[in-house]
């Protein structure tokens, strides 16, 4: 069996075309994301994985244009304010929620987590990033953003503090003993008194232990600094090594190694591959299907271009569509930059083939379904991320199509079981 998780945003979903979602101005009530979360929960998915980001991008010819244009980057509302509107709807999927550890306090943020726990009954997780945009960090107040790998290096002290102040609470110190009038036994609530190079909390934090004690801990990066930030410190990680079976295993097994080097056990963390299925009744309306995909060509280039841009603060917009590329550095999105770049060698076969670069399995729910489970077999595990637009018309292909078919295969759950988002995680 393997993992099912789906990754978005708290952001508009496609609002024109046929299929496209009537709400295209309404989203921003929740509503839409309400309804997709108890869709997700009736298919028993593990979680969902709220994206964030903090700016309104202007990389891409120096404006704002392609980004509002396309919906790129903003509007984008806060994945931490939705989260508990989705888990009061819900009981049993996990909600995980995006917070920088570049713009936020380790003590503000450890303790909006730990209350999210309780709210959820320990059903919440951290998406733990960095950033990766100096325009969002204008927006905290900062010139730039810090080097790539000291991003690193700040957020793994901030995730020691954090973890430090959700145990400074012991699970029994909540006594309410009537007899001594005794409500919280203070020899089990401890100062951490934490001293970083980076931050410094004196702790303790001013709430009980929650269901999880820590939520559950997520993470995206494909660099050599984040991978070992993830096998040190993740719960669940978000790969975008899908362009071939072997890069997966490799990947998978790369993270597996460095978390034996951290004295971790491997099977404590879930490597979710993020994948778009494309379905529909036959194998040949599928193809057609994947190739309508392709349908307004200047504006899938025109935002992909503009989407990368954003990403690694290069703009693109200073090549020809058909000039090579010359050498590009990031000090954003370093991974998400190569696999553009092996996309293709000029700025057009780089925005089709990265537009699609999550299009993998095509065809029929039955043969997705197959397809999928004899790739989790060659890469050894542990699930797939599905991403995608939020529309009815496509999660329906996905939880009444395809869900139901790996479930007759035995490959992913058909029942929760009871417990905690690290417990489902850990279930198998």
């Amino acid at each position: 069996m393997f993992h099912l998780g789906w990754f978005c945003n708290f952001s508009n979903p496609p609002w024109s075309g046929q299929w496209s979602s009537t709400e295209g101005a309404d989203w921003p009530t929740g509503e839409a994301h309400i309804e997709f979360a108890r869709s997700l929960e009736r298919a028993c998915f593990d979680y969902v994985m709220l994206e964030d980001s903090s700016m309104v991008s202007d990389a891409y010819e120096g404006s704002s244009r392609v980004d509002l244009k396309y919906g790129l980057y903003a509007p984008k509302h806060d994945p931490m304010i939705l989260a508990p509107a989705l888990t009061d709807v819900t009981t049993d999927i996990g909600i995980i929620a995006t917070c920088s550890t570049t713009f936020y306090p380790p003590w503000l943020l450890a303790r909006r987590f730990q209350t999210l726990d309780h709210l959820s009954g320990g059903r919440i997780g951290w998406n733990m990033v960095t950033s990766s945009e100096d325009r969002a960090a204008q927006n905290y107040g900062m010139d730039k953003l810090p080097e790539h790998d000291l991003r690193y290096d700040v957020a793994g002290e901030f995730v020691e503090v954090a973890r430090q102040l959700w145990d400074s609470w012991e699970p029994d110190a909540l006594v309410m003993d009537e007899e001594t009038g005794t409500y919280v036994d203070h020899t089990k609530v401890h100062r951490i008194d934490f001293e970083g190079r980076f931050h410094r909390s004196r702790g303790p934090m001013n709430m009980v232990a929650s269901p999880q004690r820590h939520p559950v801990l997520c993470q995206a990066g494909g660099s050599p600094k984040g991978r070992d930030f993830a096998a040190r410190y993740a719960d669940t990680l978000l790969s975008a090594e899908t362009h071939s079976v072997e890069a997966m295993k490799a990947f998978r097994d790369d993270i597996r190694a460095r978390m034996i080097g951290h004295g971790r056990d491997p099977d404590e963390l879930k490597i979710m591959f993020i994948t778009q299925p494309v379905l529909a009744e036959t194998a040949s309306l599928a193809e057609a299907k994947r190739e309508r995909m392709l349908a307004g060509i200047d504006a899938r280039i025109e935002s992909s271009l503009g989407h990368i841009s954003a990403l690694t603060e290069n703009d693109l917009s200073r090549f020809g569509l058909d000039d090579e590329f010359g050498d590009l550095t990031t000090n954003g999105h370093r991974t998400t930059l190569a696999d553009f770049m092996r996309a293709g060698r000029t700025p057009r076969e780089a925005a089709l083939g990265w537009s699609m670069k999550n299009v993998r399995f095509v065809g029929t729910p039955d043969s997705v379904a197959a397809e999928m489970g004899e790739v989790m077999d060659e890469v050894g595990g542990d699930g797939f991320l599905i991403t995608g637009s939020i529309t009815r018309r496509f999660v329906d292909e996905i939880t009444e199509g395809l869900v139901p078919a790996l479930q007759r295969r035995g490959l992913t759950r058909t029942e929760y079981g009871g417990g905690t988002l690290r417990e489902t995680l850990r279930e198998f």
